[in-house]
């Protein structure tokens, strides 16, 4: 069966999402991709290149080929996305043929980046390709009312980049966008046990010491764990405990980096609108708002509610979706 359809798609740093009307989140894969350096095959995408991260042989080499939001490496990107659009279709049990697709471009990109997306996605297969903003689709996946006179304001922590923004009657009011996310909180985290305990550990070891120990900077129970590693003296295997006050550290001034983003932000909110961000909050949502005291932090500092959307890791990839029941409208939102 051959089937003409819409989809939403979320080209995130750390993981791709296509969405479609009748399957809801069709796919939901890593944007890595596993090429041989000789041949330039690409050898595998998403979970299987994921899992070669730091474990493959000279000549394979596991990449991200979207860095900081934006697309690094053109060509790779596109094969990316025709595999992804594959396997997309194998979930959706029909061949996708041509099908008009709602793309997230962060709010901070140039319109150099947002043509290299729109040319990514349709060498990939797209019939037409429709830009809208980060944090308006991550808006709309939470729920929120953005087509309403009323403040919105959603703090969307990816892998590359943390996106705030206030958006009132379908269009962003204020947005700061900066490039820091899980994958530089990953960094910190690498770096810290390479300065303070001279062993090597790699990004996937690092990102599940986050997601176990990791706390924003928030008082609470202490938490130790056991991270193998490479010590940089001997060059031998090594166990080290690390404890969760020792990562709130590491990750300290990064996180105090996203801070200052949404205090920037809400800064430059117009007087009419405070009030609502009083009454309805900050909603978080991406990769990011899931670090252990992330929300209870935030509310603390700025002193305004702060919420966890229902489906932090989904909203911008729902809200691509969703967005495609008003199309003709995302012309002017994207704009």
């Amino acid at each position: 069966m051959l089937s003409t359809l819409e989809l939403g798609i979320d080209l995130g740093t750390a993981n791709i999402l296509v969405y479609s009307k009748n399957k809801g989140i069709a796919l939901n894969e890593p944007s890595v991709v596993a090429i041989d350096t000789e041949t330039k095959k690409v050898l595998a995408v998403g979970t299987e290149a994921k899992a070669m991260i730091g474990k493959t042989p000279g000549k394979i080499v596991a990449i991200r080929p979207l860095k900081d939001g934006v697309i690094a490496d053109f060509d790779i990107t596109t094969e990316l996305l025709q595999h992804i659009m594959r396997k997309a279709s194998k979930t959706l049990g029909f061949a996708i043929r041509k099908p008009n697709v709602v793309v997230c471009a962060p709010s901070g990109s140039t319109s150099v980046d947002r043509r290299a997306i729109q040319d990514a996605v349709r060498n990939a297969g797209a019939k037409k390709v429709h830009l809208i903003e980060e944090p308006v689709a991550a808006a709309i996946g939470a729920g929120l009312p953005v087509d309403e006179p009323v403040a919105n304001v959603i703090v969307d922590i990816g892998g590359g980049t943390t996106e705030v923004a206030i958006i009132s009657f379908g269009g962003v009011v204020a947005c700061h966008s900066i490039r820091i996310g899980g994958d530089r909180l990953d960094e910190d985290i690498i770096n810290y046990v390479r300065k303070v305990f001279n062993i090597l550990i790699g990004e996937r070891t690092a990102e599940h010491i986050k997601m176990e120990i990791g706390y924003a900077l928030v008082d609470h129970e202490v938490k130790s764990m056991n991270v193998r590693g490479r010590d940089l003296v001997t060059g031998l295997p090594k166990t080290i405990t690390l404890k969760s006050t020792e990562i709130q550290q590491a990750m300290k001034e990064s996180l105090s980096h996203i801070l200052e983003a949404i205090r920037a932000t809400l800064e430059e909110c117009p007087a009419e609108l405070s009030g609502d961000i009083v009454d309805r909050g900050v909603i978080l949502t991406g990769g990011g708002a899931l670090l252990n005291g992330m929300e209870e932090w935030v509310s603390k500092k700025i002193d305004v509610p702060v919420h966890l959307a229902p489906n932090p890791l989904e909203s911008v990839a729902l809200g691509t979706g969703k967005a495609l029941k008003y199309i003709d409208k995302l012309h002017s939102i994207a704009k």
